[in-house]
């Protein structure tokens, strides 16, 4: 029996066991021509990594697998949909599948990468190329992922990955975007040794999962426990299987080498060139969330921290202030020594600042010469307190420029019915009174939105 076999390797429920038991046999639909992942060959039988994977997968549930023959990738998402088989192979999880979908846990993880002819630069930033075409296979997760999050590309549909890279390679497509496993071995397989990995798309990486209809949650968590058992060292093996170095009687032994060697360079090439768009890319990105003049969170960098902290605080029912901070007659400074002057004061109230920081807190420029800090887990007189401190410590600092400097600080405390916007009003309103008081004071909004 299956549910038995599966018994012996698996710790499935009550309710798994009885789903095994009643069944022999599970439908799949896989797409039938994507080397070195999977394939029908002439006989109609599955082969590749996908498909070693998935039997492997199966055997350790104590299923048995029923390939549905299909033309192509498109014809096999039809199958699925249409509900004629109860898996699908080897696939993304995208929104649009999840509408009949459900996933198993990753069960192969690849980077996606961008691939260009040898003369186009590399690629920072998808963004910024307006026009470019890309060749992609249809019906891929990768093409809904482009279209969405890059509309300014134009996009070349193809029937397969080779397709694809067939395109770049004669130079009637800018790029594709594909798997670095199937790109090295499809490169490789047809000699296109003039193509390279221009770069690689933040967030684009493969995890490959098994697609289940989502009316079969039980098969689903089946799969779930088997995909556990599988071990680095067997998805190593599977893989390696399918990307060798064949060598064929009368094989001129020479070009062999030389092709061995070209797809080495290839492949550390491109190695290297991910390496370095992955450093760039994290530098980009530290720079976009940085204010360039203190080294503090910049104010992009702000509303995404202050989202996050406003989303706990409501989901935990925890207090939320936050301290909004502005340099008095910071005008003054500037025209009496000068720009260069203002800056280095700007710089020292940033190292104040982040010096008064407690564990939670954040800080960062909210424009001109104004900060805003976030303190989750503070209430209103906390946070209070907290201002007041900060104020001691500016007022005792030995500025650079000679003269004494101030602060002035609203503080306002999250309320039942407040939004990002209408903290920051009221934030901003303390800081108003503040200022018009006098200066060199902190004021606290005590009113609370009305939930």
């Amino acid at each position: 029996m299956a549910g038995a076999a599966a018994e012996t390797t698996l710790e499935l429920s009550a309710a798994e066991r009885a789903w095994l038991a009643e069944r022999d046999s599970v439908s799949v639909c896989v797409d039938p021509d994507w080397l070195p992942f999977e394939m029908l060959n002439a006989r109609g039988e599955h082969e590749g990594i996908a498909a070693d994977l998935l039997r492997l997968v199966a055997e350790r549930a104590g299923l048995q697998l029923q390939v549905v023959p299909s033309r192509d990738w498109d014809a096999s998402l039809a199958e699925s949909k249409a509900g004629r088989c109860q898996l699908l192979s080897f696939l993304n999880q995208t929104p649009e599948r999840d509408a009949w979908l459900i996933f198993t846990q990753p069960l192969f993880t690849d980077a996606n990468v961008l691939i260009a002819r040898e003369d186009h630069p590399h690629v920072v930033n998808l963004s910024a190329l307006v026009g470019a075409s890309v060749a992609l296979p249809s019906g891929t997760s990768v093409e809904e992922r482009i279209r969405h999050d890059f509309p300014q590309l134009r996009i070349i549909r193809t029937e397969t990955d080779a397709q694809a890279l067939a395109l770049v390679n004669e130079g009637k497509a800018d790029l594709t975007i594909r798997s670095l496993t199937m790109a090295a071995y499809t490169i490789r397989h047809e000699g296109w040794f003039n193509l390279k990995i221009a770069g690689q798309v933040s967030g684009f990486d493969n995890q490959f999962r098994i697609g289940v209809l989502n009316s079969e949650p039980l098969l689903r968590d089946i799969l779930d426990k088997a995909i556990a058992t599988v071990t680095p060292v067997e998805l190593n093996q599977i893989a390696n299987r399918h990307v060798p170095i064949r060598v064929e009687a009368g094989t001129d032994y020479r070009l062999v080498v030389q092709l061995v060697v070209v797809f080495s360079v290839v492949l550390l090439t491109s190695l290297f060139w991910i390496g370095r768009l992955r450093r760039v890319n994290e530098q980009l990105h530290i720079k976009s969330q940085t204010d360039a003049l203190t080294g503090l969170a910049n104010r992009a960098a702000l509303d995404g921290r202050f989202a996050v902290a406003l989303e706990q605080a409501r989901r935990y029912h925890r207090p939320l202030s936050i301290v909004m901070l502005d340099i008095d007659h910071f005008k003054r400074i500037n025209d009496e020594f000068g720009h260069q002057t203002g800056d280095r004061v700007l710089r020292e109230i940033a190292g104040l600042l982040q010096s008064c920081l407690r564990g939670t807190d954040a800080v960062g420029r909210w424009g001109g010469e104004e900060f805003l800090v976030l303190c989750p887990e503070t209430n209103g007189q906390q946070a209070e307190v907290f201002a007041e401190r900060i104020c001691e410590r500016v007022r005792a600092f030995s500025f650079g420029s000679g003269q004494p400097q101030s602060v002035s600080a609203g503080v306002a405390e999250l309320g039942p019915a407040d939004t990002a916007d209408s903290l920051l009003r009221r934030a901003d309103a303390a800081l108003y009174r503040a200022k018009r008081d006098g200066r060199d004071r902190v004021c606290r909004d005590a009113s609370v939105e009305p939930g």
